[in-house]
């Protein structure tokens, strides 16, 4: 026993080392050793295992020849809610927040629905529209929402090319064209048909023009189109709709949620363009009824010194809605809006004359919240109804087209009005531009509640301005209801966003009577002593008002200098020897590119 004790005590030296007596040179060698050793450890435990293979066979990226697909013009009409966004138009500079027309490009680049000269359509860089004759019909700006947004587009086709080429052909109505100039052929055949151009041997409908007084005359007589040739059989043998890319379906399922295509028309008329075909637009202008939170009659401070009360001043948080109406109404007609917007002297605008075919405050139904305690007699207005309350109401404002921010400077001045800060006459004041060449320096109302809600394209000689355009809305075309209320539908998609919204809704509004609900009444509440003096509170739509002191009437503020002030001061600074001279230089760069330097371009239209 004591035999193998010792033995087990000898091998244990054996094992331990002992380096007390071992030389530089060799512990620095024991050291590699060890080092290498754990190396080698290291590199056994992290080496990776083989990877098995798979019985599948590799995709192969399919080659997209976009010279092989047809394309027709198309318009769509979209919704989108604002605030998320920089405006509709993509611009030139980098903006905070993308914009529409950026989530559009992406999207139909995505879908290979257009075919600009790109590397990867998942990355497609700066927005050019080039080649794909775009247009839209507002330019909406931040955060403002739209319903009814219109938007005209070339876009892919599955309708199969002809065999042979022919030159564009057009029936006696102008409902189906085959072939193209060749001078267009040519430029789709230089680029690899990388550009959304009308197809050699393509067919395509069309409906009669909106304003076919306005077509260039046609030269010599019109081809015939042999409906009976075979070369075209398979191409006129195509349904338009039916056998047609579902592209609101498709545009949908690459769009945030917040964008959705609402409809598409498969053949907009010879002459559409979304922006000059356009003869009425509507807009919306949402808010409230108490417009912000009353305070109980007790707890209000008195008016500063010197300050006399208004004649018809209401109540603070609550409007006037028939003196609204009153004011509204004198917007009607052909009028000269400078003083309800905001000039731009880059474009250098003269017009400023604008037709408005209907101006009104309507009251929006079954939309009444839960608010009931606006209603207590200490908070409630005495010429208001003291019930239903809150209550959503929208300024409607169709016209022929809009000045840059006129609907929000319009709300502005209605805000006022119904505030009892202003007189229903102040619109007519302002509206005279002969008296008033110069617009007082106000602020305009906030952006998010204003909402473009339709575009109207009427024909030319319809008194009325009924729509002309063939919609065909999601799920209305035969078999595709799923496109609408199916799984990931339109209505799905929307229900999430609404939702969402919803519950933030209902949540602050619980809240809000909880905390209504507690302690005294509002009535009961008092205020020992009333430190300060009132400062107006003026309501622009937001959704808190504006501290403004001492209330200053909008015709007693300090006015900006007239149109052709601004806009001849503007072009001197640019170097032009006066605005007629920038108006003529900017012409003859938009006409030449090459003519002129780096003069601005002017666009004698503004919306």
């Amino acid at each position: 026993m004591q035999g193998e004790k010792g033995n087990e005590n000898e091998s244990a030296g054996e094992e331990k080392e002992d380096y007390t007596s071992w030389s530089q040179e060799k512990l620095i060698e024991r050291v590699t050793l060890l080092e290498n050793e754990l190396k080698t450890k290291n590199l056994r435990l992290t080496t990776p295992k083989p990877e098995q293979k798979s019985s599948k066979k590799p995709r192969a990226e399919r080659t997209f020849d976009p010279s092989k697909y047809s394309t027709r013009l198309i318009a769509l009409k979209l919704a989108y809610l604002g605030k998320r966004y920089n405006g509709f138009e993509c611009q030139k500079s980098v903006t905070p927040l993308p914009t529409i027309e950026e989530e559009l490009w992406k999207a139909f680049n995505k879908g290979r629905l257009i075919f600009p000269n790109i590397t990867n359509p998942l990355q497609p860089g700066e927005v050019n529209w080039e080649g794909c004759e775009y247009s839209k019909c507002g330019r909406t700006d931040k955060g403002v929402s739209a319903f009814g947004q219109v938007i005209g587009i070339r876009v892919r086709s599955n309708r199969p090319l002809g065999k042979r080429k022919e030159k564009k052909v057009t029936d006696g109505v102008g409902e189906v064209g085959m072939g193209e100039d060749p001078s267009l052929g040519a430029e789709v055949e230089l680029d690899g048909g990388f550009n959304t151009y009308a197809r050699n041997n393509s067919i395509e409908m069309a409906s009669p023009a909106l304003a076919p007084s306005r077509l260039p005359e046609q030269e010599g007589p019109t081809p015939e189109l042999g409906l009976s040739d075979p070369d075209f059989e398979e191409a006129l043998n195509f349904d338009p709709v039916a056998d047609e890319i579902p592209y609101c379906s498709l545009l949908n399922r690459l769009l945030p949620p917040d964008i959705r295509i609402l409809a598409w028309c498969p053949a907009p008329p010879q002459d559409f363009s979304a922006r000059f075909s356009c003869r009425e637009r509507q807009y919306r202008y949402f808010f409230t009824q108490p417009a912000f939170m009353p305070t109980p009659t007790q707890l209000e401070l008195p008016n500063q010194k010197g300050q006399a009360p208004l004649e018809g001043k209401m109540r603070d948080g609550w409007l006037d809605i028939d003196k609204m109406r009153e004011a509204a109404k004198l917007f009607e007609g052909d009028h000269d809006f400078r003083n309800f917007c905001k000039v731009d002297p880059g474009k250098q605008i003269t017009n400023f004359e604008r037709r408005i075919f209907f101006s009104d405050i309507q009251e929006v139904d079954d939309s009444t919240s839960g608010l009931a305690f606006v209603n207590d007699a200490a908070l409630a207005s005495e010429s208001v109804p003291q019930s239903g309350n809150p209550r959503i109401y929208t300024f409607t404002l169709h016209g022929s087209a809009f000045l840059w921010h006129q609907v929000r400077h319009m709300v502005a001045i209605l805000f006022l009005v119904g505030q009892g800060l202003e007189k229903p006459s102040i619109i007519s004041e302002l509206l005279d531009v002969e008296k008033n060449p110069g617009r007082p320096i106000y602020e305009m109302a906030t952006d998010t509640p204003l909402v473009l809600w339709n575009c109207v394209f009427p024909r030319e000689d319809d008194p009325e301005r009924k729509d002309a355009i063939q919609w065909h809305y999601v799920g209305d075309d035969t078999g595709t209801g799923d496109y609408k209320y199916g799984t990931a539908g339109i209505m799905d998609e929307l229900w999430k966003v609404w939702r969402e919204r919803k519950i933030d809704e209902m949540l602050a509004g619980t809240l809000l009577n909880v905390v209504a609900q507690q302690g005294l009444d509002a009535g009961e509440l008092t205020l020992t002593r009333k430190k300060g003096s009132r400062s107006q509170k003026v309501f622009d739509g937001g959704d808190m008002p504006r501290l403004q002191g001492i209330y200053t009437p909008v015709m007693k503020k300090l006015k900006m200098d007239s149109v052709d002030v601004i806009n001849e001061r503007y072009a001197v600074r640019k170097g032009f020897e006066n605005s007629a001279d920038m108006k003529l230089q900017g012409f003859r760069r938009l006409n030449n590119p090459g003519a002129v330097g780096d003069t601005p371009v002017v666009d004698d239209v503004d919306e």
